[in-house]
């Protein structure tokens, strides 16, 4: 028989066996030695009070032996031969995209404007020690896209977009660790990504797909209303009627080719605002209500979301023992990015704090029309870049300093690799956001005893949350708006907002792309 029940149980009861068997049977009223198996199905953590709890959903086994499922992947068929797609770009959106595509029995043939994951590492060393930008490859452009060296989080709030179990289950087959199918926030890290992106690229590889590194996307070939195929740096003309379109949301060229063209792409709301770094001993404190976070409690996360006047100031994609990263994809600008490893076990800890653009805010802009958003966010990065003398270097300031307008007489070591130069961020960030950013920090000391100290250090610009631009498709099908056979995808595409609604999106465009085809 099998039995399953909703628990709250210690950290150590949840980390033992033994222990949790105990309260188990003691909250099912089942005797222990009746039970042969408890099987763990979902795990969060509950802070909120001063004793840490774990919520756990188990599935007991009575009287029933357990045998753990095996995690396959997909019977794939050999699509060497099969009519093909392109895709262009191969983060999480286009590398599902081709999984699926295969699946159809369908070669997918896609085309990263970067290197594999291995090659990458040369240029994102550039960034951090030579303060080289390489436009192709860095932390946002190669295999896998900006996920590949940015942390791996999983965790989503798409689940009415698509089956986030099926997306957790491929990954898991490509050799991601089960914890992501039980875990409530499921993370991967920096340091496993990569082993498991080439895994992907193997599966596609062997199944007959296609995957050309170094091979960026110049144009897009029309005739009347539909795409025909696409053009490549080296002036290669590659022919589909169908084309994936899952660049990622840093692949301004892509975005401006498209406006250049009269291909109808919109200006969409996004955030921008800082990044900001604590020391993970005092996060760990502030949530956990603890001097020392025991042994059986993973570094602490926090999510903060305040109102200032009528604009959201919140957390964005905080790294419990990670560091900042420079995630430029151009020469002559400074962007911010965050990253864990998979334990999470360094000493700092950073959040993105962002405040939310809206297209109103933008009206006096000098910039109008689709790209406003863009070139708002192009001229806070390149402004950065010069503060900062020019180089990968970041504007920084301490936190209570920052609250206050006051330059920094010092900024203390932090994990951001190129090093700080000492700016009022008013010098960086537009007024509203700079104002609101400074009374949201203030709101968040109130509710997060201890956060507010001028220990920490406040990094800008953090300005690629998300996309600035949405590329409008028809509900149904898919397709963009105007172009048939142009599918508009993923997070580049104003679609996702993460590795797993990425996925999912990368998914349903090639389920689309490949119908009434043969």
């Amino acid at each position: 028989m099998r039995k399953e029940i909703n628990i709250q149980v210690s950290p150590e009861q949840a980390a033992d066996p033994a222990l949790l068997k105990s309260a188990v049977s003691k909250s099912a009223r089942l005797p222990a030695d009746e039970i042969r198996h408890v099987e763990i199905l979902k795990r969060s953590i509950d802070a909120r009070q001063r004793k840490v709890r774990i919520n756990l959903r188990v599935r007991i086994y009575v009287h029933e032996d357990f045998e753990e499922e095996e995690i396959k992947l997909p019977n794939y068929p050999d699509v060497s031969k099969a009519r093909e797609i392109l895709i262009v770009g191969a983060g999480p959106a286009g590398l599902f995209a081709a999984l699926k595509l295969i699946e159809k029995g369908f070669k997918p043939v896609v085309l990263e404007r970067g290197k594999d994951v291995r090659a990458r590492r040369r240029d994102l060393a550039a960034i951090n020690r030579n303060h080289k930008v390489n436009p192709d490859s860095n932390y946002c452009f190669g295999e896998g896209g900006a996920g590949t060296y940015s942390d791996g989080k999983l965790y989503t709030r798409s689940k009415k977009r698509g089956d986030v179990n099926r997306i957790l289950r491929l990954l898991i087959a490509h050799g991601a660790n089960k914890n992501i199918a039980i875990n409530a926030h499921p993370h991967i890290g920096t340091n496993k990504l990569p082993r498991l992106i080439q895994s992907i690229r193997e599966t596609i590889l062997r199944h007959g797909g296609e995957i050309q590194f170094n091979t960026r996307v110049t144009d897009l070939l029309l005739k009347e209303s539909r795409i025909t195929g696409v053009v490549t740096q080296n002036g290669d003309k590659l022919e589909s009627d169908r084309v994936i379109l899952a660049t990622g949301h840093s692949a301004r060229d892509i975005f401006e080719l498209l406006h250049r063209k009269g291909i109808a792409i919109e200006a969409k709301p996004f955030a921008l605002g800082v990044r900001v770094e604590h020391s993970q001993e005092l996060i760990d404190q502030i949530q956990y209500h603890c001097e020392i976070r025991g042994p059986h409690l993973p570094p602490a996360p926090y999510n903060v979301v305040k109102q200032v006047g009528n604009r959201g100031v919140y957390s964005f994609c905080m790294c419990p023992g990670g560091v900042i990263a420079p995630c430029a994809t151009a020469p002559g600008e400074v962007v911010t990015n965050g990253w864990s490893p998979s334990k999470r076990d360094l000493p700092t800890s950073n959040s993105g704090i962002v405040v939310s653009i809206a297209l109103e805010d933008l009206k006096n802009y000098k910039q109008h029309g689709p790209l406003m958003g863009l070139e708002f966010q192009k001229e806070i990065e390149q402004r950065a870049w010069r503060l900062a003398g020019e180089t990968q270097r970041v504007p920084a300031q301490r936190l209570l300093d920052f609250t206050k307008g006051k330059v920094s007489a010092s900024i203390p070591k932090t994990s951001y690799q190129p090093g700080t130069t000492s700016v009022e961020m008013g010098e960086v960030l537009p007024n509203f956001v700079n104002r609101s950013l400074q009374e949201g920090f203030q709101l968040f000391g109130k509710s997060m005893k201890g956060y507010l100290t001028n220990e920490a250090v406040v990094h800008a610009p953090e300005s690629r949350t998300s996309s600035p631009i949405r590329i409008p498709r028809d509900r149904d099908s898919l397709q963009h708006v105007q172009v048939q056979g142009l599918y508009p995808c993923g997070e580049g595409a104003g679609y996702a907002g993460g590795i797993i609604s990425a996925a999912i999106d990368g998914e349903k465009c090639a389920e689309k792309a490949s119908l009434g085809l043969k």
